[in-house]
C-alpha cells in the first residue's frame, strides 16, 4: 500500500479509536481474568494494520512518519492498558532494533515478517540485581563462532507471544561502561532459554510479563546486533524512543479520562445543580485540559526532532516525565469527579476503574520519574540550559 493521504490517515485514526474503545474493551473482560490475550486480539490487530502501519514500505509497511505513529498510538492507548503496552512496542521497538542494528542476513530473513506478526519480539534488558544499565550481570562469552549466554532477566513484557528476544548482555566486564555490553537477537526456541512466570500485575493485564533465565544458551555470532560493545547504545536509543511512546500512551489515556469526567460532570446533579456548573469542578477540568495540551505540544515537538534526526534523549525523558505528572493529575481528578461510581467495574461512562490501575504502570515503564529527571538534567547541564 502506498502512503496514506491526509483524509485516509484521519479515517484510519477514527478506525483505531473505534477498535480500542469497542472490540478491544470487550475482549479485555476476559483478559482481566485470564491475564492472557486471546487469538482474537492479535487477529484484530493484524486486520487493522497495527503491526504494519509504522513499518517502512520496503518491508511491506505503510511507512508512517514519527508524528503519525504517535498519533496512532494516542488512539489505541484509549483502550486497555495491556493491549496498549503490546501495540506501543509493536509499532516501533519490535522491528526497529533489528532494522537499525541487525546485519543484512538477519534483515533479509526477518524484516518483512513483522508486518503481520509472523514474528514478534521481546526486549530483555532489566535484571533484579543489575538494573537496566551498564551494571548488568547477564554474560555472553565468545566460543568460536558462538556466544554462550548465562544470566537472568525480570519484568520482561510479551514473553508469551514472541519468537525472538533482544537480549542485552555483558561481553567485556573490564571495558569502560559504554563498551561493556552487547546485544543479541535470540530465537526463543534456543536450548537454555527459559521463561519464568511472574504474578499478575495491578493493571495492564495480558502483556505477558515474566522473567527469563539463560543457562549455557549457545547463540551464533550472526545474531549479534551491531558490534561487540554496542549493547548500551542499542539500549539507550531504544529506550529514548520508547519513553516518548509511553508519553503518548499517557496522553491517550488522559484525554479519554478527561472526556469521561466531563460527561459524568454534565450528568451528575447534586443539590439541584450539575457538577459541571460548579467552579471547583470547572477548575479541575481546566487543569486537566491544560496539562494534556502541554503534553501534546511537547510530544509533537519531540516528533519533529526525531524525524529530523536530532538527539532525542533529553526531550524523550522530559515527555515521559511530564506525561506521568499529567496522567496522575488527570486520573486522580477523574476519579474524584466520578465519586463512588468510579471505583466500580462496568461503569456506564467507561472503564474508569481499570484505566486508573492501568496508567500506574507508566510510573515504571522505561524508568521512573527520578531516572527521567537525571537524564534531562545531564543533557541540560551539558548544554548550559539550552533547549532547542
Amino acid at each position: 500500500m502506498s502512503k496514506l493521504s491526509e483524509n485516509e490517515f484521519k479515517a484510519y485514526l477514527k478506525q483505531v479509536r473505534a477498535l480500542a474503545e469497542g472490540p478491544f474493551e470487550e475482549i479485555q473482560k476476559e483478559v482481566e481474568v485470564t491475564n492472557k490475550f486471546p487469538q482474537k486480539f492479535f487477529d484484530l490487530a493484524i486486520q487493522n494494520n497495527l503491526y504494519r502501519c509504522a513499518l517502512p514500505e520496503k518491508y511491506g509497511g505503510w511507512g508512517l512518519s514519527p508524528l503519525q505513529i504517535l498519533q496512532v498510538q494516542e488512539e489505541f492507548s484509549r483502550g486497555p492498558g495491556g493491549m496498549r503496552m503490546h501495540l506501543h512496542y509493536a509499532v516501533d521497538m519490535n522491528w526497529r532494533i533489528l532494522d537499525d542494528f541487525g546485519n543484512r542476513e538477519l534483515k533479509d530473513e526477518y524484516m518483512d515478517k513483522f508486518q503481520d506478526k509472523t514474528i514478534f519480539t521481546c526486549f530483555a534488558l532489566t535484571e533484579k540485581t543489575g538494573g537496566t544499565g551498564a551494571d548488568l550481570h547477564t554474560r555472553a562469552v565468545r566460543d568460536g563462532d558462538d556466544y554462550i549466554i548465562n544470566g537472568e532477566k525480570t519484568l520482561i513484557s510479551h514473553t508469551d507471544c514472541c519468537e525472538f528476544a533482544y537480549v542485552i548482555t555483558v561481553t567485556d566486564p573490564d571495558a569502560p561502561n559504554d563498551k561493556r555490553l552487547s546485544a543479541f537477537f535470540v530465537p526463543v526456541n534456543t536450548p537454555g532459554y527459559e521463561v519464568v512466570p511472574m504474578p499478575h500485575m495491578m493493571g495492564c493485564r495480558g502483556a505477558g510479563h515474566a522473567g527469563l533465565k539463560f543457562t549455557n544458551m549457545r547463540v551464533n555470532k550472526k545474531y549479534l546486533l551491531g558490534k561487540e560493545g554496542d549493547g548500551l547504545k542499542v539500549a539507550i536509543h531504544s529506550l529514548s524512543v520508547s519513553r516518548a511512546y509511553i508519553a503518548v500512551s499517557n496522553l491517550g489515556m488522559a484525554q479519554r479520562m478527561l472526556e469521561m469526567a466531563i460527561a459524568r460532570a454534565k450528568d451528575r446533579v447534586t443539590f439541584g445543580k450539575p457538577l459541571v456548573k460548579r467552579q471547583a469542578i470547572q477548575q479541575m477540568i481546566a487543569d486537566m485540559g491544560t496539562e494534556i495540551f502541554a503534553l501534546r505540544m511537547m510530544i509533537y515537538n519531540f516528533a519533529k526532532d526525531y524525524e529530523e534526526g536530532k538527539d532525542i534523549e533529553m526531550k524523550a525523558a522530559m515527555c515521559k516525565l511530564h506525561s506521568i505528572n499529567t496522567v496522575k493529575l488527570v486520573s486522580d481528578y477523574c476519579l474524584e469527579i466520578f465519586g463512588g461510581i468510579g471505583y466500580f467495574e462496568d461503569n456506564p461512562y467507561g472503564p474508569v476503574e481499570r484505566m486508573y490501575r492501568d496508567c500506574r504502570a507508566m510510573w515504571l515503564e522505561e524508568g521512573p520519574r527520578s531516572v527521567q529527571r537525571l537524564t534531562a538534567a545531564r543533557k541540560l547541564i551539558a548544554s548550559g540550559g539550552v533547549i532547542d
